[in-house]
């Protein structure tokens, strides 16, 4: 038997809810593959924490997180709870705990599952592909800095390094690497999305991409301008198997492309480092659900699958692989049958009701399996 510790970081708004229904999965998980230990610990942080205490982040539930397997973290912020300079806490305290964690690759999972509600007319070749985004640098290398002249002229920094984008890209063609290539054609292949006909960043950094490709010949690359990639995702969604960019253009292409596979409520990432990696849903606390059991939890539940699949393979662990592969068919079937579903995609179920659904096809499977 395999044991892992997890940080569990519920968070506030409809945190609590979507990763009290995430952990019936989880325990579903641990009843039906014995040889994986899960020993979650939940911890207090965010906003709710900070309106109590001035903190979000507290020293012990930081060394909690290094000290953990792995992290996974619900939603964090809530619009009213904000620091003295009139920001929200939530950016504060994710910047922080990434750049504690050294958490290098951000993974956005674009999926289209059957059932699933999308608003494009054509998506008969399918839509399955990964955006990555660079978490330390980019744009966001600004956060907490930049520079103000008077009341006239404000000013922040973009940052691209070699070492940095050299981590993200070889990343991206890993994963590429491991994946069965775009839906079209089985193709395996990286593209990187930049501006690099205007930016000399962003020219170093389709360079410094070129150089990390020659290292994998047998996986396809190309690159396109991001503002080209805004069109071809909705476009022809099919073309692409994993794209990699800078950390803001990632920032804005990751929630286009949870629009078009049924919205971030479906919507699960990781966010992975060289020794740590933390997992949480692509979507915000949304407090106007908070504590009517309506949320939907799949983004939660497919962000755990994500973690079991990177714990799987980061310890050679073939049953947390199988684990991961578990939860993912389970929330696909659940989204194919279309009895279970919460307001967001449709449907009228509850935010627990969601969770014992994909808790029970996990069963299902695994006992016809058997």
């Amino acid at each position: 038997m395999t044991s892992y510790r997890i940080a569990l970081l519920p968070g506030d708004g409809i945190g609590p809810e979507t990763m009290a229904a995430t952990q019936i999965v989880l325990d579903r998980v641990v009843a039906e593959f014995p040889d994986i230990q899960l020993d979650c610990q939940s911890h207090r942080a965010g906003a709710e924490l900070y309106r109590e205490t001035g903190e979000t982040l507290p020293k012990n539930v930081l060394d909690a997180c290094l000290a953990a397997d792995a992290v996974l973290l619900s939603a964090i912020g809530l619009p009213d709870v904000r620091q003295p300079d009139g920001t929200e806490v939530q950016p504060t305290m994710m910047v922080g705990l990434r750049r504690a964690l050294n958490l290098h690759s951000a993974v956005r999972p674009v999926k289209l599952y059957p059932g699933a509600p999308c608003p494009l007319k054509d998506t008969g070749a399918g839509i399955d592909f990964v955006i990555i985004r660079e978490n330390l640098e980019g744009l966001f290398a600004s956060f907490g800095g930049g520079s103000m002249v008077g009341d006239e002229v404000a000013t922040d920094t973009l940052v691209i390094t070699r070492a940095g984008t050299s981590k993200v890209v070889d990343y991206a063609f890993q994963l590429a690497s491991r994946r069965s290539g775009r839906p079209r054609d089985g193709q395996r292949k990286v593209t990187c999305v930049d501006k690099a006909n205007v930016f000399r960043s962003m020219a170093f950094f389709r360079k410094i991409f070129h150089d990390v490709a020659a290292k994998y010949p047998e996986i396809e690359h190309d690159a396109v301008y991001v503002d080209a990639m805004s069109l071809y995702m909705v476009q022809n969604p099919s073309d692409f198997d994993v794209v990699v960019m800078e950390n803001q253009f990632g920032d804005i292409l990751s929630d286009l492309g949870a629009g078009i596979v049924g919205g971030l409520g479906l919507g699960p990432s990781a966010e992975i480092g060289d020794k740590h990696a933390l997992f949480q849903p692509s979507h915000g606390t949304a407090p106007q659900l908070a504590g009517k059991n309506v949320a939907n939890p799949l983004a939660t539940i497919l962000s755990a699958g994500m973690m079991l699949d990177w714990l799987g393979q980061t310890h050679q662990d073939a049953n947390c692989i199988a684990a991961a592969v578990a939860v993912e068919n389970a929330v696909a079937e659940v989204l194919s049958q279309g009895q279970v579903r919460t307001p967001d995609i449709g449907g009228s179920s509850s935010t627990t009701d969601v969770a014992h659904a994909v808790a029970g096809a996990i069963h299902a499977a695994v006992a016809s399996d058997a």
